[in-house]
């Protein structure tokens, strides 16, 4: 059984790990598809939406603690959410692929005691929040770099702080807190230990009182320090466009109309069940 996720290198790739970035892509991909097709609602002069049902990805890379696993969350949204529905800009994906799968390793290696609720809380809080708040600043600075124009709203004074602040508070309140913690306050618990060894993974043990700060790593942090300039560069030259971007936008929902969505959905969820199926039949042989 491999120990990826207990003892050995949450960088090696083997059979498991590949199949892990599989699952975690194509269930990733199908919850970012759905909340595609979910309303928005307004409050005065916020738009208030689901920006996804975060506690899905989160609690699959808690789960398997590997990085494959964490860089799987923004692939699936690249391939499902992106790719198949005729929306891909190459560069203007580079900031969730640099940003999210190193915000959430970082986060997730921070949980040293899979029984506390308070850590738990808090390491779900923080691999939202950070990946939100460096994308508050990117915004920021292509503002003022003069790379994207200040859309005013309503209600709200024309400043870039006040929106992008009120933005930022918004979506931690929904989708950080309503559609991240309080799920996976839930669901974290009743996976743990049961998922992990049907997909060849020895469950995460950790420490009983082990303080969040053993689990952190010099290393991460300097990843996610890296990795914000790099999405600021691509996220700036995706705006300003020219020949070294890749663009790919036959907008299929724009030809074929809203009921495209299906598409995605379906192929993201046929992965997941073959995969599931592939993973976990030596399991049941045995």
């Amino acid at each position: 059984m491999s120990t990826s996720t207990a003892t050995g290198s949450r960088f090696t790739l083997g059979k498991h790990d590949m199949m892990v970035f599989i699952l975690v892509m194509s269930l990733t991909g199908l919850q970012n598809a759905v909340t595609e097709i979910l309303p928005e609602f307004t409050l005065g002069p916020l738009e208030l939406g689901v920006g996804g049902f975060v506690f899905i990805p989160i609690v699959l890379v808690l789960l398997f603690r590997t990085y494959w696993a964490a860089l799987a969350v923004p692939v699936g949204e690249i391939v499902f959410g992106e790719i198949l529905l005729g929306e891909f800009d190459g560069l203007g994906a580079m900031e969730g692929l640099l940003l999210i799968p190193v915000c959430y390793y970082f986060a997730v290696k921070l949980l040293q005691d899979p029984e506390n609720t308070t850590q738990l809380a808090l390491v779900v809080f923080l691999a939202e929040a950070l990946e939100e708040f460096f994308a508050m600043w990117i915004d920021i600075g292509k503002i003022y770099v003069g790379v994207e124009e200040l859309e005013a709203v309503p209600g709200l004074p024309e400043s870039i702080l006040v929106l992008e602040g009120v933005d930022f508070v918004t979506q931690m309140a929904i989708t950080g807190i309503v559609f991240g913690v309080l799920p996976a306050l839930y669901l974290y618990p009743k996976l743990h230990g049961k998922v992990e060894p049907l997909l060849g993974m020895e469950p995460f043990q950790g420490e009983r009182g082990a303080s969040m700060t053993d689990g952190l790593s010099i290393k991460a942090l300097l990843a996610v320090l890296i990795a914000v300039p790099l999405a600021f560069v691509a996220e700036a030259a995706s705006e300003v466009g020219g020949a070294i971007n890749v663009v790919w936008e036959p907008e299929f929902l724009d030809v074929y109309g809203q009921l495209f969505i299906a598409v995605p959905i379906v192929i993201a969820a046929a992965v997941a069940a073959i995969v599931w199926y592939r993973a976990s039949q030596p399991t049941r042989e045995r």
